[in-house]
């Protein structure tokens, strides 16, 4: 399996968010021409207060977020709006580790309600964005999150699954 998730908040049990998560990881790898048999990556479902220590731990911001990622390659582009580099070639029996993931129940369900959307869409929907982040793609710079958020979208649409960035979801 591409994805390992451990599931540190039992209320995960609304969703299967091991399905999810491969689901959605290997979505995004195989968009991107890389063979998920050849990546790991770790995903924490946890709950609120979780995240919010790692967010404080990590980026010194001591409130919850929806989703964290800690990629094991700096693959980001120095240009604005250039293809992160490609990661190192994994194989099946030695499967190389992009990173780690952490998700947040209670801001994913917030979130899902306030738009509207099914909560396993949201989900899936932050799956590939941090899988994105562990790819080395971001969102700070404007043209970096036009290319990124290109990709979360077509990669949603390959999986039946709206544009979360139209605001009626068509």
């Amino acid at each position: 399996m591409l994805t390992d998730t451990i599931i540190d908040a039992k209320a995960w049990a609304v969703c299967d968010i091991e399905s999810l998560a491969e689901t959605a990881a290997a979505a995004a790898l195989v968009h991107l021409k890389l063979d998920p048999v050849g990546y790991e990556i770790a995903v924490l479902a946890c709950d609120d207060a979780r995240i919010a220590v790692l967010n404080a731990d990590f980026r010194g911001k001591p409130v919850p977020t929806n989703v964290l990622s800690w990629p094991s390659f700096d693959l980001g582009s120095d240009v604005a709006g250039d293809t992160p580099a490609a990661p190192p070639a994994g194989a099946n029996d030695d499967p190389e580790a992009l990173g780690d993931i952490a998700i947040a129940l209670e801001t994913c369900a917030k979130e899902a309600e306030e738009a509207g959307k099914p909560l396993t869409d949201h989900v899936t929907h932050l799956i590939v964005h941090g899988v994105l982040h562990l790819l080395g793609y971001d969102h700070i710079r404007d043209p970096d999150a036009t290319l990124m958020e290109g990709l979360e979208a077509t990669i949603l649409g390959k999986l039946g699954l709206p544009d979360p960035y139209t605001t009626d979801g068509a």
